[in-house]
């Protein structure tokens, strides 16, 4: 059984059709991950990472963009388009472009985004695109995480 369409994911040169219908003074976000499983944290990160503009973009590793990062075996438990469904559902995101390589780097300088934002465990310095956002004049955030919440965590509380 397929999943039924989703109107926020897209490919790049889709996404930036419809920027081009921004208005001026728009201000985009990005963030990236993985999102295997969506819990609380990411939420609240996606949520107010999405307050920090006008609208959000989020970059989803692909399945082999997961395996890449080393994160195991079995990872990821959902498939890039099962993963991009759920997020799809969250009000606070509203644009989805997968990306296929180990960092977000080449996506970014494409979609130019005035604020890009990462979870507190990054610092701003170490933050992929960083220098590219902060030299076209945007904004660099590192946003804490809400603590107790992450997809490592949860699995290890399941395998016990």
């Amino acid at each position: 059984m397929s999943l039924p369409e989703n109107s926020k994911l897209m490919s790049i040169r889709t996404f930036l059709k419809r920027k081009a219908d921004f208005m001026p003074g728009h201000k985009l976000v990005f963030t990236n991950g993985c999102f295997d499983i969506l819990h609380a944290g990411h939420v609240d990160l996606l949520t107010r990472a999405r307050a920090l503009g006008d609208s959000l973009i989020l970059g989803l590793n692909s399945d082999e963009s997961v395996k890449m990062l080393g994160k195991g075996d079995d990872r990821p438990l959902n498939s890039q388009e099962e993963r991009a469904f759920v997020l799809a559902g969250l009000t606070c995101v509203d644009y989805i472009v997968i990306f296929h390589e180990s960092t977000p780097l080449e996506l970014i300088k494409a979609c130019r985004p005035q604020v890009l934002v990462k979870g507190g465990d990054w610092a701003v310095d170490a933050i992929v695109g960083a220098d590219v956002v902060e030299k076209a004049g945007g904004q660099v955030h590192s946003l804490p995480l809400l603590e107790g919440y992450s997809t490592t965590g949860f699995l290890e509380k399941i395998r016990g």
